[in-house]
C-alpha cells in the first residue's frame, strides 16, 4: 500500500472533528480512551480465510418494508488475489450473531435463539450454502474466543456470577462441551501457544478486585496459573501474544492510568510502557504481531489501530524501534483487522464502493534511516488487490510477568 507516514498527527482519516467519533463501516466508533468494539469480521489464525456478516439490499417486493438483510460472507485471503464467497441461507442472520472461519474454509456461526445459543458450520455447496448444526449451549451469554491456532477447533466463553465456563463448540467429538471452569468472571481471550492448549483470560474474582490476566491449561482440566501481576491493585489485561517470539502486548493502569505495555512470556524482566504508544487525543489498540521472529521479540512489528476524532488509521511499532509510524488506512478498511506475513508485509482487508473484497499491502517501515513518504496512488503500485470476480450475494508453562517493582519502567521503549 502506498501511503504517507505521518509521525505527528493523523493520517488520511475522514470525518468531522468533535467530542464523539463518527460511525465507521463496522458500526459506531468508540469514545477516546476506550478499546474499539470488535466488528463482526474475523481472520483465521493462519490468515487463510476471513468471515464477516455482510449486508445485502432486499427489494421492497420481497418483504413488507424492504431494507437490508444480513448474511455470512467468507473471504479467501491466501490465494493470488482475494475473493469473497457469500453464504446466505433462506432466512437472514441477526446482526448480533458471531462468525469465525476455520482453516478448511468452513465458517462457524453462533446465533442466539431464545435462551440458548446454537452453533453451526456453513460452507459453499455449488450455488447454495450447506449448514452442519453442531448443537446448542443453554446460557444467558456466550462469546466466541479468537480462532484457535490449530485451525479446526473453536471455543467460547460463558461468564457467570462466580465462575466462567470455557466451551469447545467445534472440533470435539460430541458437539459443544465444557472443557474448563475458571473461578471468577473472565473476558478477553489470547492464545499463548501454537497447539491451542494454553489460553490467557482476563479475570476478576468474585466480590470485585483488580482484573488480572491468567493462563488456563485446557488439557489439564482448566488449571489456572497467574500470568500478569504488575502491581497488587493494578488492572492488567493481555491484548496480544506471539507464541514464536514470546512477545506480549498488554494494557495496565499500574503506571497510574491505562497504558499500553509490552513484555516477554516467561521473562523475568519488568514490563515496559513506551511513551510513543500514548499519543495525545487518540486511542491505540494493537491487533496483529509479525510472526517468525523466533527468540527476538524486540524485532517483531506490531500493527495498531489508532482512533481519533477524525476516524481510524494504522500504526506500526517495534519494541526495539521505540517509534510509532502512522499510515493512512485504505478506504473501507475493516478497522482493527489485518495479518502479518513473515516477511514484514501487513495485509489489511477492505471493501469499498468499487471493491467488494480487497487486501491492501503495507510493508513494515524501517526504524533507522530517513523517511521517504510515497504519494498515494492506485492500481498495482498501491498494493491494492481487488477481487477478480465481483462478490454477489512443546508447551511452555507461563511465568508471571512483572514481579519486579515498577521502578525504571517508565522510560520509553
Amino acid at each position: 500500500m502506498t501511503a504517507c507516514a505521518i509521525e505527528n498527527g493523523t493520517a488520511g482519516a475522514t470525518g468531522a472533528a468533535g467530542d464523539d467519533l463518527p460511525d465507521g463501516p463496522d458500526g459506531p466508533a468508540t469514545p477516546l480512551g476506550a478499546p474499539p468494539v470488535a466488528p463482526a469480521f474475523t481472520i483465521a489464525a493462519d490468515g487463510s480465510y476471513a468471515a464477516r456478516l455482510a449486508l445485502a439490499d432486499v427489494a421492497a417486493e420481497a418483504s413488507d418494508e424492504g431494507g437490508g438483510a444480513w448474511f455470512v460472507e467468507r473471504w479467501t485471503l491466501d490465494g493470488p488475489e482475494p475473493y469473497a464467497v457469500p453464504l446466505p441461507l433462506d432466512q437472514p442472520e441477526e446482526p448480533d450473531s458471531e462468525v469465525l472461519p476455520l482453516a478448511d474454509g468452513r465458517v462457524l456461526i453462533r446465533r442466539r435463539v431464545a435462551d440458548r445459543h446454537t452453533v453451526s458450520l456453513l460452507y459453499p455447496t455449488g450455488p447454495g450454502t450447506g449448514e452442519l448444526p453442531l448443537g446448542a449451549v443453554a446460557c444467558p451469554d456466550l462469546t466466541l474466543l479468537p480462532p484457535s491456532p490449530d485451525g479446526v477447533s473453536a471455543y467460547a466463553l460463558s461468564a457467570g456470577a462466580h465462575s466462567t465456563c470455557v466451551w469447545q463448540v467445534a472440533g470435539g467429538a460430541f458437539g459443544p462441551e465444557p472443557v474448563a471452569e475458571v473461578p471468577g468472571r473472565c473476558s478477553g481471550g489470547v492464545w499463548l501457544d501454537r497447539a491451542g492448549r494454553m489460553l490467557a483470560l482476563d479475570r476478576e474474582m468474585p466480590g470485585g478486585g483488580p482484573v488480572k490476566a491468567v493462563a488456563v491449561d485446557l488439557e489439564r482440566g482448566g488449571e489456572v496459573t497467574p500470568l500478569l501481576q504488575i502491581a497488587p491493585d493494578s488492572n492488567d489485561r493481555l491484548l496480544l501474544a506471539d507464541p514464536g517470539s514470546g512477545l506480549l502486548l498488554l494494557r495496565s493502569d499500574a503506571p497510574g492510568h491505562d497504558r499500553l505495555g509490552w513484555g516477554v512470556l516467561g521473562s523475568c524482566l519488568p514490563v515496559r510502557f513506551p511513551e510513543c504508544l500514548r499519543p495525545a487525543d487518540v486511542a491505540v489498540t494493537p491487533f496483529a504481531v509479525q510472526p517468525g521472529q523466533v527468540l527476538t521479540p524486540e524485532s517483531c512489528a506490531v500493527a495498531l489501530r489508532i482512533d481519533g476524532a477524525a476516524g481510524s488509521w494504522v500504526g506500526v511499532w517495534r519494541p526495539a524501534g521505540r517509534r510509532l509510524h502512522q499510515f493512512a488506512a485504505p478506504e473501507g478498511w475493516r478497522a482493527g483487522r489485518g495479518v502479518w506475513a513473515r516477511d514484514g508485509v501487513l495485509r489489511l482487508p477492505y471493501a469499498d464502493g468499487n471493491v467488494a473484497c480487497g487486501v491492501a499491502l503495507l510493508e513494515a517501515p524501517v526504524d533507522d534511516g530517513p523517511r521517504v513518504p510515497a504519494s498515494a496512488g492506485a492500481g498495482t503500485e498501491s498494493g491494492m488487490q481487488p477481487s477478480g470476480v465481483a462478490a454477489p450475494l512443546p508447551v511452555c508453562k507461563p511465568v508471571p510477568l512483572g514481579q519486579a517493582p515498577l521502578t525504571g519502567r517508565m522510560t520509553p521503549g
